[in-house]
């Protein structure tokens, strides 16, 4: 192996720090730069929805949920009063179900977030290379060369992919010629940011709002990463000159208190920024061997939460893939696949999130339940070309950014979990989750079979194919009968693998999961196994 890593990846914010880590799991070295001298500060973006929070476990992150806290309620009041006039939740509500463990959305700062990510990375002695600043890129067939500056010195690096992770604003992009299309809207603008206040009326489990969001209005979101009197403000109307605003603590002191009819006691702004919504996209995802994820590739109203999610899971999606060339295991055609993937998923998103921002902004009112898309739980390929399904009907019209349908299921969907499974075959594992089966650098093979020898064929098929990069676990149904054999066996004993994967007791049905956790196929058997695999593989 080269002494030079092969990847190099510029923005060291969760899309980035994400892709890095994707990498490194599935032992690719990269070099990541940032061109802040130092880490970022503020609260940014804190939601993580569902679907992420399944990333993160995949990636073997579980500080993200341990750590995130959950969405308080919404109060708001009365204009001029401390009189609440209604109670909501930003939150679409959802029942706990054994397929879906992380149900529960959370709320973590980007600053904690990108210390916890940072942390993972210094377990493969990997670290951000700050004050760095891409300042051009070229590429050939063969690599890129980068040229980068650091305290006023240039450096050449040459390396055979980049990830522009660098934000809306960043290099990368823009080096490609990528078009960024959309708009900008002076009608969504706001100052957001970290405080440290003290009013003893406001209590610190709910989040608290004030006036209206089309006039003049505040949002006090309590926070302990801050400080015990830390709270993430937002302030928003066009009845304040937020430009002014964002330049002053002192006017940040006083557009609060004229919206709190109450006695408030300020430290201080720890962090702001002034920040109008931004619906944009890029044109396409990659060029050659560079790719934008993240910002740099999509930006989107704050309505929905939706912009840190997707941004983390543009990163993995690629990842796994860019993993599978790099190790010459995969073609380089694997790699237009996160275009065709991604770019649906995006579209789709920013036309619901620029709905839910438009109806805020008539009616002056962001009270509106949330829609349980927002969740991604629904987000699928199954238009994809690399996905493979013998049981779907086809010709079927794309929609990327469902709602979850927990009673159908097609290749190109999100895998479920399933708890309470027990091992009975060989195998190092002590997995008592389906979703403990689940690893970024490798597929994972189950066989749902009504018996280890109806299952064995397909096991045999699956002797082709390294272990390093496809493992199998043959899922058998509660009623099956004891046995022992060499492979990984797991028994269903509450039917909630056979539920959730929509399996008859009787079926052999064989699901292959990808890396990033969506189902690649659903198939008959060792035929269809092999097919799927020789549109990710190169010829075993």
């Amino acid at each position: 192996m080269s002494s030079t890593p092969p990847v190099l990846i510029v923005g060291a914010g969760p899309a980035g720090l994400v892709a890095a880590l994707t990498l490194l799991q599935n032992g690719i070295p990269v070099r990541i730069i940032d061109k802040d001298p130092g880490p970022r500060i503020g609260q940014r973006g804190p939601g993580i929805w569902p679907r992420s929070l399944e990333l993160f476990n995949f990636l073997n992150v579980p500080e993200v949920n341990d750590l995130g806290k959950p969405f308080p309620v919404i109060r708001s009041y009365q204009p001029g009063t401390l009189e609440p006039i209604t109670e909501y939740s930003m939150v679409p509500h959802m029942e706990p179900t054994p397929a879906i463990p992380f149900y529960i959305s959370k709320l973590i700062g980007q600053q904690l977030l990108d210390v916890i990510l940072r942390r993972h990375l210094d377990k493969f002695s990997s670290s951000v290379d700050m004050g760095t600043e891409l300042l051009s890129v070229k590429q050939s067939n063969e690599g890129v060369t980068a040229v980068l500056a650091k305290n006023g010195i240039l450096e050449t690096f040459n390396t055979k992919w980049m990830i522009g992770a660098d934000g809306a604003k960043g290099t990368v992009r823009k080096q490609l010629g990528l078009t960024f299309l959309g708009e900008t809207r002076d009608d969504a603008r706001m100052v957001v940011g970290d405080i440290l206040l003290n009013c003893v009326v406001l209590d610190r489990s709910h989040w608290h709002q004030f006036g209206q969001f089309n006039k003049r209005g505040l949002s006090l979101r309590p926070t302990d990463e801050i400080g015990e009197d830390g709270w993430q403000f937002f302030i928003f109307g066009s009845d304040v000159d937020l430009t002014k605003v964002a330049q002053s603590e002192e006017l940040v002191f006083e557009t609060i208190k004229s919206l709190i009819p109450t006695e408030v006691t300020f430290t201080k702004v720890i962090w702001m920024s002034e920040f109008k919504a931004n619906t944009r996209m890029v044109n396409k995802f990659s060029e050659g061997r560079i790719f934008v994820a993240g910002d740099a590739a999509h930006v989107h109203s704050p309505t929905g939460g939706q912009g840190l999610n997707s941004s983390v899971q543009d990163a993995f999606n690629l990842g796994w893939k860019l993993a599978l060339v790099e190790k010459r295991l995969a073609d380089k055609s694997l790699l237009e696949t996160y275009n065709t993937e991604r770019l649906p998923v995006i579209s789709e998103m920013l036309e619901m999130t620029t709905t839910i921002l438009n109806h805020a902004v008539k009616t002056g009112d962001v009270t509106t339940p949330r829609n349980p898309i927002v969740l991604m739980l629904g987000i699928n390929y199954r238009f994809s070309n690399i996905v493979l399904d013998e049981f779907a009907t086809p010709g079927k019209p794309i929609n990327a950014y469902g709602v979850l349908d927990e009673g159908h299921l097609e290749a190109g969907d999100r895998a479920p979990d399933a708890p309470h499974m027990l091992q009975v075959g060989g195998g190092e594992s002590d997995v008592k989750t389906l979703f403990g089966l689940y690893r970024p650098w490798y597929h994972t093979v189950l066989v749902f079979a009504p018996s280890h020898a109806d299952a064995t064929p397909i096991l045999g098929a699956l002797e082709a194919y390294d272990t390093s990069i496809v493992r199998s676990a043959v899922v058998l149904p509660s009623s099956a009968s004891a046995t022992s054999p060499a492979d990984l066996v797991l028994v269903d004993q509450e039917g909630h693998a056979y539920s959730a994967y929509l399996v008859e007791a009787g079926q052999t049905k064989v699901f292959v999961i990808r890396p990033d956790g969506v189902i690649g196929a659903i198939i008959h058997g060792a035929e269809g196994v092999k097919k799927y695999f020789s549109r990710i593989f190169l010829d075993v």
